[in-house]
């Protein structure tokens, strides 16, 4: 009996975009359980593309910004939040990771470090509350009485 497989899509047919949304042939995936199944299944080549692995099977993918995004803030109660990642992962906001990037795109360290994730619409602005500038127009987010700089991200490639 034949095995349901990625074998029946062609090749960077399936796309995570800067939305925080998967595609197929450039339509939507609006299947919520699908749409967590390849989040939580998306690969790293060494060198430097993506692939979902799921069971034995493998499909490339291309990902249009990062792999992963922030899709919400929680408070930690403790005068911080909690970042929800696109495949319903909690890590704790560490102020010190956020970098912006080209048009204003605001972007965290996740995963140990190892990723970039991009802030969708509502959790930045959940967070745009503790936005800061000073007089030399230097961005700060203030969490916890303690203002952090925001960093610039590096160009993609970098």
């Amino acid at each position: 009996m034949p095995r349901a497989g990625f074998y029946t899509a062609e090749p960077g047919k399936i796309s995570f975009r800067r939305d925080g949304n998967w595609y197929s042939d450039g339509e939507r995936i609006d299947n919520p359980r699908i749409s967590l199944l390849f989040s939580r299944s998306i690969k790293h080549d060494p060198d430097g593309g993506y692939y979902l692995q799921v069971a034995e099977e493998r499909a490339p993918i291309t990902v249009e910004d990062t792999p992963y995004v922030i899709k919400a803030l929680e408070d930690d109660e403790r005068g911080g939040f909690v970042m929800v990642l696109n495949d319903d992962t909690r890590e704790p906001l560490d102020p010190t990771a956020l970098e912006v990037g080209a048009g204003h795109v605001l972007y965290a360290r996740v995963k140990g470090g190892d990723a970039r994730a991009r802030f969708l619409r509502s959790a930045y602005y959940h967070l745009s509350d503790r936005f800061e500038a000073d007089d030399a127009g230097r961005f700060y987010v203030n969490l916890r009485g303690h203002r952090y700089p925001l960093g610039g991200a590096p160009a993609p490639g970098d």
